[in-house]
């Protein structure tokens, strides 16, 4: 199993969790969550796949959905242990946000898409999943809501991670420097109340 493979399937794990936890935010039953889960771990993937031409992957991998079904199964079970759950759902969902945006860049780099399209379907991969669970939820979606460096952390850290290589960084370095950045903007953003310029 490569270091991807290991991001991948972490990320799949951490955004199901983050949607299932959406779910319980709004008092779904077990099978809503399942739903939610399902939709932000592969929905950006979804995406990404389509706009490529692709089959979409999570189609052939059991193990995927077998994540999401113990994602959702583990909030399920430990509910009573996540009170504080609008703070898990953020940290896990800022993880979630930088573990796909390397997934994405790859997929697209793989596919052999141009360096700036490339950060573009990793931005995506890692927000179109959590915009429609949103959007399913009733709740502003983090991609939209001022105040929200959303998708702005995803495309910082997806330009390092195209940039990065040049400076002679490993791939894997590069890949764990990517996700740090990106969860680092991210809290860093909430924490300080930092945001775009409205339009």
């Amino acid at each position: 199993m490569t270091t991807l493979d290991v991001i991948i399937y972490v990320g799949i794990f951490v955004f199901a969790c983050t949607g299932a936890l959406k779910a319980r935010v709004v008092h779904m039953d077990f099978f809503g969550g399942m739903v939610m889960a399902l939709i932000m771990a592969f929905g950006g993937g979804s995406v990404r796949d389509i706009l490529m031409g692709n089959r979409v992957r999570w189609l052939n991998d059991n193990i995927s959905f077998l994540l999401v079904l113990a994602a959702s199964l583990s909030v399920f079970v430990f509910k009573r242990r996540t009170i504080k759950y609008r703070k898990t759902i953020f940290f896990m969902d800022a993880i979630g946000l930088g573990l796909y945006t390397v997934v994405g860049i790859e997929a697209a780099m793989a596919n052999q898409i141009n360096p700036v399209y490339s950060v573009l379907l990793g931005v995506v991969t890692a927000t179109f999943g959590g915009l429609v669970a949103d959007v399913i939820s009733n709740a502003v979606p983090s991609l939209l809501k001022k105040g929200e460096l959303y998708a702005t952390a995803s495309t910082i850290g997806g330009m390092i991670y195209v940039s990065t290589p040049h400076l002679g960084i490993d791939r894997t370095t590069n890949m764990l420097l990517c996700i740090a950045v990106v969860v680092i903007v991210r809290i860093i953003s909430k924490w300080k109340k930092l945001m775009l310029p409205e339009i």
